[in-house]
């Protein structure tokens, strides 16, 4: 029987500040602060996990602050984008207001066929969207056959044919002080990466995750590019926060860099140990380098790489975050694994 994961679990991301990055992604984006920690493998290095209020799989996007990593660059093996989710076009229009009222420059929003998007750069340059719910992948194709052939997006959606003035000119009314209901990030909508075959990619997701290949597309910022979308999708439904996609790039076009402004990994989602445990006998079975499992306190983890080099992981989803946090409290204070508890003084206090 395939394994198949459940989705993704997290997107973990570098930084060069954890106190910006705090005021932007809690106070600006509105995400929940689920956990200040270190990262385990350089506890000298802040880790802060966002999410919603219980930091739930598919919603949390992850930091190490690193204040003297070099800055990154993406490219083949990298990611390019992480998109959030939000209900409605008119709440995507609420936080292009409320974004560039912080002074953040937007680009949007734009009709992607499948959702409309808002794209924008966090405090170090890591692109993020904002993309809405729908209308979804059977737009162009039936429900139960997604992905079976190369759809062409219609030209009034593919730059040159856009109007990027009338796209420009489109935004909320009024300022956007306070974030509405409405405006409420779901979590992660998809995660889009960058590769330089996508035949091999899709083979080895499809083998090593149990992903489904759901849409065969082009990029619609140049027209030619191929954009690849896989999913957890069961032939009639697509799961949420499970859409990963593909940018199909030349081979001689540069690697990503890790460093500041660069996603690090992204993790998808095992039920849990023994599922996890599955996981581990499955990739070794397909002759994939796989790390042991390791307890990152919040979710155990493995580790590995796809053929083009972006790191991966498979994270359990327990035991969860209120596991030395009242749940009512998440991310107040800075949490320690034990055995480095001795070192809190050295390491720090909370961020706040």
């Amino acid at each position: 029987m395939q394994l198949t994961t459940q989705g993704l679990h997290h997107v973990t991301m570098v930084s060069a500040d954890a106190r910006r990055t705090l005021a932007f992604y809690r106070d600006i984006l509105g995400l929940g602060l689920v956990k200040q920690t270190v990262d385990y493998d350089d506890p000298g290095a802040y880790h802060l996990y966002f999410g919603d209020a219980e930091g739930r799989p598919g919603t949390l996007l992850t930091f190490f602050e690193w204040p003297r990593a070099p800055r990154g660059r993406p490219g083949i093996g990298g990611i390019h984008h992480t998109a959030l989710g939000v209900e409605t076009e008119e709440a995507l229009l609420k936080w292009k207001r409320r974004l560039t009222d912080h002074g953040v420059h937007t680009s949007g929003p734009y009709d992607r066929g499948y959702f409309t998007s808002l794209y924008f750069r966090d405090p170090d340059g890591q692109i993020m969207e904002i993309a809405t719910a729908g209308p979804g992948y059977a737009i162009d194709e039936p429900a139960d056959a997604l992905g079976r052939q190369l759809v062409l997006p219609p030209q009034r959606i593919v730059r040159g044919h856009r109007d990027e003035a009338a796209i420009a000119a489109l935004n909320h009314p009024e300022p956007v002080p306070v974030i509405t209901p409405d405006m409420a990030l779901d979590g992660i909508h998809h995660v889009s990466g960058i590769t330089d075959d996508l035949v091999r990619a899709g083979e080895f997701y499809e083998a090593a995750l149990g992903l489904r290949l759901v849409k065969q597309t082009t990029n619609r910022d140049d027209g030619t590019t191929l954009h690849y979308f896989w999913a957890g999708y069961d032939g009639q439904t697509v799961a949420p926060h499970s859409s990963f996609t593909l940018f199909g790039w030349p081979p001689e076009w540069n690697p990503s860099r890790g460093g500041v402004g660069q996603t690090h990994h992204v993790a998808f989602r095992a039920k849990d140990a023994d599922e996890q445990r599955a996981w581990l006998d499955h990739l070794r079975s397909l002759d994939v380098a796989v790390s042991q499992v390791m307890d990152r306190t919040y979710f155990r983890s493995l580790y590995f790489k796809a053929p083009d080099g972006l790191l991966l992981e498979i994270a359990t989803d327990g035991p969860g975050f209120s596991v030395d946090e009242d749940p009512s409290r998440l991310g107040t204070v800075l949490q320690l694994p034990a055995w480095l508890e001795p070192r809190r003084t050295e390491i720090g206090g909370a961020l706040g």
